[in-house]
């Protein structure tokens, strides 16, 4: 169940939110949508759940376009805002039921959706109880139960672990990731490690324009500048930036180091030299000519967070 934008383009009066931006999602794929407080993310999402039209441009999913179809392209979504509708006086069982008749789904098919969004989303324990009784964790649980209830083959999800603590953070995730085996899920969210950690492809958004696009293992190694050398020994100095930072300066192929504060005795630093180079064999010599305890000694990557910050930082 393919996503296809092409050119998509949305004013807010004179403020153009989304600026011409074309991409696609592959079935079965997980895609992450990042980008600041406004950048676009959410503008989109409810372009491509028919929530609102587009300016210009077009969206097709599994085919049909939202301007032509979108009826069709409504059942085939399902959509988790990140403001979760949920009515609190209804209990879980009521509320996805509910849902359900939205979806004009009959009562055999309701019945076995009912059972098996319970089960799938964990919700055995709560499905008698009043949504307002709920925390945030199982909130969200029944928001993707009722965007899945009437076995939607795209998933839209927009924000799904804002609020949550880190546990719930993993089970949400864990969800995402059972459920991407099945389904096209696209997801927003500001949380970058679980992007790694649930993603197959990322999209940064920013000021409403596509700035990079790729897997977060391409993202990283393109956007790395330089290598890093995360570097931690032991030396009894008196001035470390006196001392120590222009020893390891002259290591051949350092390019710049970064002090990363010290712990009495025990001194941190970020070591920066050509992008392809390793200067490791090199600090270890000097670390036994000046007699240093080398303690930690290791390549840091860039990291997706690091990647974010460096197209975005503008905003």
């Amino acid at each position: 169940m393919a996503i296809t934008v092409r050119n998509l383009t949305k004013f807010y009066g004179h403020e153009k939110a989304v600026n011409d931006i074309s991409f696609d999602v592959k079935t079965g794929e997980i895609l992450g949508f990042l980008g600041p407080n406004g950048a676009g993310k959410t503008t989109t999402m409810k372009i491509i759940t028919c929530y609102m039209p587009p300016t210009s441009g077009s969206v097709d999913v599994d085919g049909y376009s939202i301007a032509d179809h979108s009826l069709e392209v409504r059942r085939k979504i399902g959509y988790l805002p990140e403001l979760n509708p949920l009515y609190f006086d209804m209990n879980v069982l009521e509320y996805l039921e509910y849902a359900a008749q939205l979806h004009q789904l009959d009562k055999t098919r309701t019945k076995q959706q009912l059972s098996l969004m319970i089960e799938v989303c964990g919700l055995k324990s709560v499905r008698h109880k009043d949504i307002g009784e709920l925390s945030k964790g199982y909130r969200q649980r029944v928001g993707l139960a009722q965007a899945m209830i009437h076995e939607p083959d795209v998933l839209i999800l927009d924000e799904p672990t804002s609020g949550l603590d880190p546990n719930q953070i993993v089970e949400i995730r864990n969800l995402i990731k059972q459920l991407g085996r099945a389904k096209t899920v696209v997801l927003s969210t500001h949380i970058l490690s679980e992007v790694t950690a649930t993603c197959d492809r990322v999209i940064i958004i920013n000021k409403g324009q596509i700035v990079a696009d790729g897997t977060p293992s391409e993202l990283q190694d393109k956007f790395q500048g330089s290598e890093i050398v995360a570097l931690e020994l032991r030396a009894s100095v008196q001035n470390a930036m006196a001392e120590l930072f222009p020893k390891i300066q002259a290591v051949p192929g350092v390019q710049s180091v970064e002090y990363g504060g010290a712990n009495g005795d025990v001194h941190k630093f970020s070591i920066h030299s050509l992008k392809g180079s390793d200067v490791r064999e090199d600090l270890f010599r000097k670390a036994v000519s000046e007699k240093w305890v080398l303690l930690e000694m290791g390549r840091k990557g860039t990291s997706l967070e690091d990647v974010f910050h460096q197209l975005t930082k503008n905003q």
